[in-house]
Formats: C-alpha cells, structure tokens, sequence
C-alpha cells in the first residue's frame, strides 16, 4: 500500500492508496496470487485462464501474459520464490491437475508463459489416480535446494512429493516423501472443502527446537470438513537387506477439534520468532479462529537457550544417556514391514502412536472474531505474521492485529461501494 497524501481530496488518497486493475477475464476470478516481492500478481478464473500482470516502475500495473491453463476452474495458485530461476507459477484446477508454470524470460511480452497457440508450456503435471486434488501447497528449501509439494485430494488423503532442482522440475523428477489418509473420507453428497498449508517459516521456532523437533522438520497444517490437524515430521531408521536406512515421515502432532462447520480455509502465520505457532480458521459459521500452538518442554533439562542446546539433538551433542538410549534404537532397527505397520497402515489415518521423535503439541484459543456476520470463505497473514485479513460472504476484506495481551481485535475494513457515474452535462446549443 503506498503512502496517503496529505490531502483533502478523497479521491486522490484513494487512488494513491489502491490500484485498481482491469483483470480482463470473462469470468469470475476465483485464485489470486503475489510473489514474495509483490511486483508480480496472477490470477486465476473460471473459464481456466490465468492472466499475469506485472507493476513496472511507473506504478502502473501492466498485462505480461495469458493462456489458457485448465480445462475448468482454477482453485489455487501460488508464485515459487524468487530466489529459483526462472519464475515458476504453480496452479490447480477443478479437474484435479497440479500444473508447473516456467517463465521465459528471453519471450517477448505475450508469450512468457504461453505459446503460440494460446495455451500454457507446462513444466510439469500430477494428477491423481483416483480422487482429484482439491488444494496444494509448495515449499522450498533454500539450504537444501529440494521443493516440497503437498496435494490433498478430495477424498482426505494426502501426497507429499519432494523433487529436486526445481527449475528442471518434470514429473519424472518428483519422488514420493509421503502418503496417508489426513482427514477422514466423507460422505457421498456432503458439502466439503479441503485445505493444505505448508509452515511458512524456514525452520521450527526455538522452544519447539528446544523441546526436540529437528531443525529441518516440515509442518503442515491440514483441514477438511470439520476438522484441522497439524502434522510434523520425525526421524526414521528403517532395515533394508540389513543395511539401515534413514527417512522422514509425518505423524499427527494435533487435532484442533473447535469447530461444529465447514472450514472454509485455514492459514499457518509466518514469524515463529514469538516462541509459538499460530493457525487461523476461516468458519462456515461466520468466525474466525486464531490458535495458539506451543511444544511444552522441560524446564530442568539441564539446557539453557544457546545454540548448541537448543540444536544439540539433531548435531549429536547429546548427554551420554539420550546417546546410549539412541544407539539402543539402532541396534533394533526395524524392518521396512515393520515401519509400514508402525505407521497405521501405509495409506491409513495417521494417529499419535508415541513413536520415537513424536513431540507432544497444544493448543490454546487467542481469539474467536465474529465480524462478518456471514460465512468466512478466505483468511490469511501478511509476510511478517502481524496482520491477519479475513474474507466473507458480504464481500469485505476485514483486517485485525494482534494486542499485548495475545488476542487479536478488528483493526481495519475494506468493502467495495458500487458508485453511480454522473453523466457530463451536454450542450444543446
């Protein structure tokens, strides 16, 4: 948002303030996304189309490019960050297709992301063999250069892949990291909505560290009908022809069990530096619900909040008894059959089962908002984690900030006015 002027004229200040783009679709625009700069904006519409327009210099939002992307609606989309080369666009559609979008930056406007004939240069696709995807969320990891994406179907189950050197990322360079039931299968003519939300920080925060979580977990926040579950990952030791092998996989952290509606979206807060967690709930009930999620830890663990305590478990700075402990595990490592079983069935619901490397989790309400008065569809926090923005179905954008005290309370609200234009006097002279 750009500076207000110090001037009476109110449409002035507005126009300084907001920048209104004519999007040119011929449809409703159901997705909408900024890169990390917020000089690049896509959208997305029902007719399938996605239209990117970039903000040069001038302040004046400009038409790059359009094509068509999917057959039917598109549901989500999402920018990777800038630091991969070229630009990659990330989109969904009605028909359940993950595609992977890759500017050309040596095109000329018009065909950075399209071809010719109009239609999009996919860098890759996932589909679903079964149900179709209804949200996705990427992650990228800028130590390890390895992308992570999550895909949740329409029947609850969720697909983790990890690929490599995402600016030549096909589908043949995406590996399975995952694969179970999230949320459970509903019923047939139910309403549903399901959503996927990577942990936007780049590591766990510090108590969470502290309390043992590695400092290269991934955290997903999922929700689907009427329930919002936070998965993590652990450290696992598996045999295979007596050679042991170490992974990852995600276990079920915590169940948020305060909603009696749909969850229409859910959204995970950046800036972890607070020491906690925080997750926002957009309600078919017309609230929204803000959650605080701590990792208790011991305060007598003989530790103190240097870096080599809080990191010693994934370094190997242990005591000699966490150590002894640990290479007891390895010494019964269990086999590839075993693991499968320990994980509640390979596709099955994951459960909190105790396992080695399970953190215990909570939960605490901040804030219940009922602002809108109608059912909230959209919900999200800025990029620093201290503005949080809800949608609802009266179509206002209400903003809210969090107080000293933790809660947060309505700061600010935008609505659209449909304004009658005065038609120019003519003269009949």
């Amino acid at each position: 948002m750009a500076h207000l002027p110090s001037s009476e004229d109110g449409t002035a200040e507005n126009s300084a303030a907001f920048d209104i783009i004519q999007h040119g679709h011929k449809d409703l625009v159901q997705a909408i996304a900024f890169n990390a700069y917020g000089d690049r904006c896509a959208t997305g519409s029902v007719d399938g189309k996605i239209r990117v327009f970039n903000r040069h210099q001038d302040g004046v939002w400009r038409l790059c490019d359009n094509w068509k992307a999917h057959a039917g609606e598109i549901l989500e989309l999402q920018w990777l960050p800038p630091t991969i080369y070229p630009n990659l666009l990330a989109s969904l559609g009605i028909e359940g297709r993950f595609r992977l979008w890759a500017e050309d930056p040596s095109a000329a406007p018009g065909r950075r992301f399209s071809a010719r004939d109009g239609n999009g240069k996919t860098v890759s696709e996932l589909r679903s063999g079964r149900y179709p995807y209804r949200s996705f969320s990427v992650k990228h990891d800028e130590v390890t250069r390895c992308t992570y994406v999550a895909l949740l179907a329409a029947d609850g189950h969720l697909t983790v892949y990890e690929g490599e050197e995402p600016e030549t990322l096909t589908a043949g360079d995406y590996a399975k990291f995952d694969d179970f039931q999230a949320c459970a299968k509903p019923n047939r003519g139910e309403e549903t909505c399901f959503k996927v939300r990577f942990d936007p920080n780049p590591e766990p925060c510090y108590t969470a560290l502290r309390a043992g979580v590695p400092t290269d977990a991934l955290s997903l926040v999922v929700s689907g009908l009427t329930t919002v579950k936070i998965f993590r990952t652990r450290d696992t030791v598996t045999s295979s022809f007596g050679a042991a092998t170490r992974g990852r996989e995600f276990y079920l952290a915590l169940e948020i069990k305060e909603h009696n509606h749909l969850v229409r979206d859910v959204a995970w807060a950046p800036g972890n530096f607070r020491g906690y967690d925080m997750i926002a709930t957009a309600c078919q009930d017309g609230f929204v619900r803000v959650f605080r999620i701590d990792t208790p830890f011991n305060e007598d663990d003989g530790k103190s909040w240097s870096l080599g305590d809080i990191l010693g478990n994934t370094r190997g700075d242990e005591n000699p008894a966490s150590k002894s402990s640990h290479l007891r595990r390895q010494s019964q490592v269990p086999s590839g059959i075993r693991a499968e079983i320990d994980k509640s069935g390979t596709h099955g619901e994951r459960t909190s089962t105790d396992l080695p490397g399970q953190i215990h989790h909570t939960v605490k309400v901040l804030s219940k908002l009922s602002t809108h008065h109608s059912p909230v569809w959209r919900v999200g926090f800025d990029d620093d984690g201290q503005i949080l923005g809800s949608v609802g179905d009266e179509g206002r954008l209400t903003c809210y900030r969090q107080l000293p005290n933790g809660s947060w309370a309505k700061s600010s609200e935008l609505g659209m006015m449909k304004a009658r234009m005065t038609a120019p006097p003519t003269n009949l002279s």
